[in-house]
């Protein structure tokens, strides 16, 4: 009889290892977990060549559906086509009404019911205006009622090419997991001490098909925190639904900028996503952030469209 043990290859992202044992995601199924001691050997293994392929066919209204899917806000109610969302403040993103299609209301009566709906939430009443997407005569009666508008623009890319940004020393250093930890959130501009603030953040950066977080920490022991916790130095989050890939929350940190750090991070997400099938990136940037459109530009990505943010003055 052979009593010879018997041995299996685990291949995908080492996400963590710990007292507990390791977690590694495979390209595709469920995480294995298992204990250390079962660990035999292990090596890096690069990520599979992503395939060179087209944009996927989709328009503006399709990917701002997309969009919302991959930062659902904590709180959804529909009005008619339109889609009331709210998440105690944290983005306006998450704390908008879509208005893709029809709200089945006059538009001033909308309106009311909007500012209604929010105001219950100690809210202001954002609306995200997209066209072609939105009602034609939306745009007349927020001019009539003095809305402010902030533009905001959609990119996309190609995948494939975007997997080999930055340097190759600086995408070895990008690690993976499902989750944002501590390290992450540190790192993260858009954290607040309000708690339920806190709270709703968590609920909306962690929501969505498939999630990734990237962080890279100095490794190299450059100014390491009180507690010995090497700093973090770059983040970034991807969500991945279908052929696209999201992007978003790609932070440096001030004293380790221009050294090509996000554009690693923007690689190895890309890659990730690339493994699971997707093709195509989006994200969202305000119009102003003249810094963050040159990256993204320099990294391949141009304007799909704009839509905008119109906040309606407070009664």
């Amino acid at each position: 009889m052979d009593d010879r043990p018997v041995f299996r290859d685990v291949i995908g992202v080492l996400t963590s290892w710990d007292d507990h044992g390791l977690t590694v995601v495979p390209r595709s199924g469920a995480p294995v977990s298992f204990s250390e001691h079962a660990l035999v050997a292990g090596r890096p293994v690069p990520p599979f060549p992503a395939r060179r392929a087209p944009l996927p066919p989709v328009g503006a209204l399709g990917l701002q559906r997309i969009a919302a899917r991959g930062w659902p806000a904590v709180e959804q109610e529909p009005l008619g086509e339109w889609t009331l969302r709210a998440s105690a403040g944290f983005t306006r993103r998450a704390n908008s009404v879509q208005t893709l299609g029809d709200p089945g209301l006059p538009p001033a009566e909308a309106l009311d019911a909007v500012r209604r709906w929010y105001g219950q939430r100690g809210l202001p009443a954002w609306f995200e205006v997209t066209e072609p997407g939105s009602p034609a005569d939306l745009a007349a009666e927020l001019d009539r009622l003095g809305a402010a508008y902030s533009p905001t623009l959609v990119k996309t890319a190609e995948l494939a090419p975007l997997t080999k940004a930055g340097s190759a020393d600086g995408r070895d250093r990008v690690r993976l997991a499902r989750t944002a930890d501590a390290d992450w959130m540190s790192l993260y501009r858009r954290v607040t001490a309000d708690p339920a603030v806190e709270e709703a953040a968590r609920a909306v950066i962690h929501g969505g098909p498939s999630v990734w977080f990237a962080t890279v920490h100095d490794s190299y022991g450059c100014g390491t925190e009180g507690d010995g916790t090497p700093p973090v130095l770059a983040i970034g989050r991807c969500v991945i639904d279908g052929p696209w890939a999201g992007f978003g929350a790609v932070e440096v940190a001030p004293w380790a900028r221009r050294r090509g750090l996000a554009s690693a991070v923007m690689a190895v997400l890309a890659a990730r996503a690339a493994e699971e099938g997707a093709t195509g990136g989006y994200l969202q940037v305000e119009a102003e952030n003249s810094g963050a459109i040159t990256l993204y530009d320099g990294l391949g990505f141009t304007t799909s469209h704009t839509y905008h943010y119109a906040r309606l003055p407070q009664r």
